[in-house]
């Protein structure tokens, strides 16, 4: 396994990132504990997850799992841990004020609870799973210097935050004694959904963050999708089924994977590789259900594209080149 560092910090990682949203909705606590196991034996030691995931009535339940492998003992201290806070933990109908999003009150609050249910004394990369219109960055940074005093948290990042988002972040950072601000960003990106490299990557790298990407196979549309119907009759589902609706979107994946079958290569591990050689990426977020999915992430870590196929990759799937470029000339 290859490491880099996370962003501009000395904490090396992983170049691929464990994402742990399956743990508990489709794949239960003991198939869990032994993706885990055999992540970290593969030298898998960035750990992604959220307070929410397990959803529903059993939101908190990934959490409460990786709690339980970390309660084991021999593992907290070779884990990077990464978990994130936004949303409404309440199990029903509207959240009670001030049981989500980022006031100074809910951060300390899911903060605590996080690590109540992960049994850790403290979170290395703790994420924003959203941007809060409402509240203001003085008080967020306000209530995670608290929380770094304490030695609850040790570095910030964000989720799915705009580009001027993450410059608006970090400048008030700077100017509130010189904190070090936000240190990744988790966005969607994939070969697919590109839109990122417009200004979310960019402000990302020139600010020193470290990029995660998540739906790397853009809900398994990237994974051999008609291939599988061909060669099982198994119907995608989800975002895959949504946009494979699309006449035009279909010619596409069938064109990218008679590509990659003309390459000799899965298409899931192509994708995942082709994240590998992008600018600015840390490490996309592999999120197995299974042990052989595991495997097939550690195969695409190890996987070299040519530079032929790299261009076939982008003549398919072109990006939509950087800002003001992309939409004003």
């Amino acid at each position: 396994m290859e490491y880099t560092q996370l962003g501009r910090t000395g904490l090396k990682v992983s170049r691929l990132v464990l994402g742990t949203m399956n743990f508990g909705p489709q794949t239960d606590e003991a198939d869990s504990h032994a993706i885990m196991d055999a992540a970290l034996d593969a030298g898998i030691n960035f750990f992604d997850t959220a307070n929410v995931y397990g959803w529903g009535e059993n939101k908190g339940r990934t959490e409460s799992i990786i709690g339980t492998w970390f309660a084991k003992g021999e593992r907290r201290d070779k884990v990077v841990l990464a978990t994130k806070m936004y949303g409404n933990m309440g199990t029903e109908g509207e959240p009670w004020p001030n049981h989500d999003k980022l006031s100074a009150l809910n951060i300390r609050r899911a903060v605590d609870a996080s690590l109540k249910r992960l049994q850790t004394d403290y979170i290395d990369v703790y994420q924003f799973h959203h941007i809060d219109r409402a509240t203001g960055f003085e008080e967020i940074w306000q209530a995670i210097d608290v929380l770094v005093q304490q030695g609850k948290i040790l570095y910030v990042g964000s989720s799915n935050f705009p580009g001027y988002k993450i410059a608006q972040a970090n400048e008030i950072a700077a100017r509130r004694n010189g904190t070090i601000g936000l240190v990744s960003e988790q966005c969607i990106y994939n070969l697919f959904e590109r839109r990122a490299e417009m200004e979310v990557i960019p402000a990302a790298q020139d600010y020193g963050l470290g990029v995660i990407p998540w739906s790397p196979l853009h809900g398994g549309l990237l994974g051999g999708v008609i291939k599988k119907e061909v060669a099982g009759g198994r119907r995608s589902s989800g975002r895959a089924a949504e946009v494979l609706n699309d006449p035009a979107v279909r010619a596409k994946i069938q064109a990218y994977e008679d590509l990659l079958d003309k390459h000799g290569l899965e298409p899931g591990e192509a994708a995942l590789a082709w994240l590998l050689t992008r600018p600015g990426v840390t490490g996309p977020i592999v999120g197995p259900r299974t042990a052989e999915q595991l495997e097939s992430a550690l195969r695409a870590s190890e996987l070299e594209l040519s530079e032929e196929l790299l261009a076939g990759l982008d003549e398919i799937f072109p990006g939509p080149g950087p800002s003001p470029e992309a939409f004003a000339w």
